[in-house]
């Protein structure tokens, strides 16, 4: 096919401007679903750049600060001059608002949190084909309270007067709410007509495009060098696996570490899938003895995940030189972290990153300076959904693509207390029986995870005739829909019996199931505890 510009060099239609707001990717994967490319930049970003990058739309995110205060984020007021369609959200609204002209102070009478009915007073442009009194989500402690000149009023509630506000001659609109959010019932309707009627936009940034375009990046970047990739299993490294196996065929030479932190019949999985089904070249290391004797005694979680990291590392380090050398490590970097990283590490006579870091499974630790990696990252302009319909397209099965999210450090973080051989096991066992009875009652793929919990207590039972000292096991199943945010799953009251009877019945050990049902906030998706005292003795 006719030669492309590749997924990195690829100007952005449109340009998101973030102003700290903890929306701001989520705006940008809205765009996405338009199949429109967009990007999260500074604020700080100058007319100038922008210009350079030639967008057809740029939007002015939320966030936490008030326009008329000493120290908020200000952009390049020359934006507006670049005769380029500007939607504000929320803050952004206000910012373009008060560098205009007008005003935004406090809002009056109350704050404005949460979902609130949409009066629409102009149906045209920015809300066309949004319903009056449609849900859209709120949140803000300031209002516009005087319109700059020309700008005109296109919606309000029952709050806030200048709801959504449009400039039409110089296609300037400003949203109070956040159609970005899920619970913003016609935001969809909202990104999409500044995207497509207003922007002019073309649907272009598809999945079997990106492929095309990343494939052909890759060999160019790479050429006849070889490239070492530490596969995990996870969505991320396991597309990445296949994408470069596209690109690159043999001289792609993927690491599998078993730390021994699997799940049960993972490594095998992983080992048949690859090597043998698809002919993708792994090098199996096994390490189980190695990770567990370095977590012998500790009992701290953060304390575990940095010395699985360390030990990580070395281990990457030894069987790198054994096996190479090689010239490029592939890693499954992702536009969140990108987002999230400055270090660049970029090498002056190429202009092509270095590893410093491994962004492994457990993406922690550093590289020894001897084993400088030039970079190869062509997932790191994607989101973890668009990460999973690349690994569709590219044949992954939906037992890899639709993977509940595991974390580097494995089950070792999921047993509090001390790691064992015998927790171990036992952990392994009853995790298994919580996602096959999950994927039996078909509701796999409508959480975001469903695990088991190994608690360093014993709980008293009878099992038979005989008092029993065992330990609980934690089930933890949640729903969310990007991580930051989470409720625990509804599961129903047959799902968890069974589970429930299973495990205490199959599995050596336990007597004792509980579930959690702790929202994130407050609590996190993961189970943590510290400073436990445990029993001397345990009686089965």
């Amino acid at each position: 096919m006719a030669s492309m510009i590749s997924a990195e060099k690829r100007n952005p239609a449109i340009v998101i401007l973030d102003f700290g707001s903890q929306y701001s990717e989520l705006i940008a994967r809205r765009i996405r679903e338009t199949e429109v490319y967009s990007l999260v930049m500074s604020y700080t970003t100058s007319a100038d750049q922008l210009r350079s990058l030639k967008p057809k739309g740029i939007i002015l995110s939320g966030g936490p600060g008030s326009v008329y205060e000493e120290g908020a984020p200000y952009c390049d007021p020359e934006i507006f001059n670049l005769g380029i369609p500007v939607l504000g959200v929320c803050y952004g609204m206000q910012l373009m608002v008060h560098e205009l002209g007008g005003s935004v102070k406090p809002a009056t009478g109350k704050a404005e949190y949460g979902k609130a009915p949409l009066e629409v007073d102009d149906p045209t442009a920015l809300l066309t084909n949004v319903i009056s009194g449609s849900t859209m989500w709120m949140s803000h402690g300031d209002s516009v309270q005087k319109l700059p000149k020309g700008f005109v009023r296109l919606a309000h509630t029952s709050n806030t007067l200048e709801a959504a506000i449009a400039l039409h001659d110089k296609s300037f609109y400003g949203v109070q709410f956040h159609p970005e959010v899920v619970h913003s019932t016609h935001g969809m309707v909202v990104i999409r007509n500044f995207v497509y009627d207003i922007c002019s936009c073309e649907p272009d940034w598809t999945t079997n495009l990106f492929i095309d375009e990343a494939v052909s990046q890759v060999q160019q970047q790479v050429g006849d060098k070889k490239v070492l990739l530490a596969l995990s299993g996870g969505v991320d490294s396991s597309t990445l696996a296949f994408l470069l196996n596209k690109a690159i065929g043999p001289q792609l030479t993927c690491m599998f570490i078993d730390q021994g932190f699997m799940r049960k019949g993972e490594p095998e999985f992983l080992m048949s899938f690859f090597d043998e089904k698809f002919k993708i070249n792994v090098e199996y290391i096994n390490a189980r003895e190695r990770f567990i004797s370095q977590l012998k005694g500790v009992t701290d979680p953060e304390q575990k995940r940095k010395i699985i990291g360390r030990e990580f590392i070395r281990v990457f380090e030894e069987e790198s030189l054994r096996l190479g050398p090689f010239d490029y490590l592939a890693q499954g970097t992702l536009y969140p972290d990108v987002i999230e990283s400055s270090g660049t590490n970029i090498d002056p006579k190429t202009g092509e990153r270095i590893a410093v870091k491994i962004k492994s499974h457990h993406n922690v630790g550093g590289l020894p300076k001897d084993l400088q990696f030039k970079l190869v990252e062509p997932l790191r302009r994607l989101f973890k959904d668009e990460v999973r319909k690349v690994g569709k397209s590219l044949g992954l099965p939906d037992e890899i693509v639709r993977r509940h999210p595991f974390p580097g450090p494995g089950l070792a973080i999921r047993i509090l207390g001390e790691v064992t051989h015998e927790k171990l096991n036992c952990l392994r066992d009853a995790d298994l029986i919580v996602r096959e009875e999950i994927n039996n009652a078909g509701l796999y793929n409508k959480i975001w995870q469903a695990f088991a919990v190994l608690l360093p207590v014993y709980s008293v039972g009878v099992m038979g005739d005989q008092r029993t000292y065992a330990w609980p096991i934690v089930v933890r199943c949640v729903s969310s829909e990007d991580g930051m945010t989470a409720d625990w799953s509804r599961l129903p009251y047959a799902v968890l019996e069974k589970i429930s009877n299973r495990i205490v019945n199959e599995v050596e050990g336990v007597n004792r199931v509980v579930l959690d049902i702790t929202s994130k906030p407050p609590g996190t998706i993961a189970v943590s505890y510290t400073h436990l005292t445990l029993p001397t003795k345990r009686i089965v």
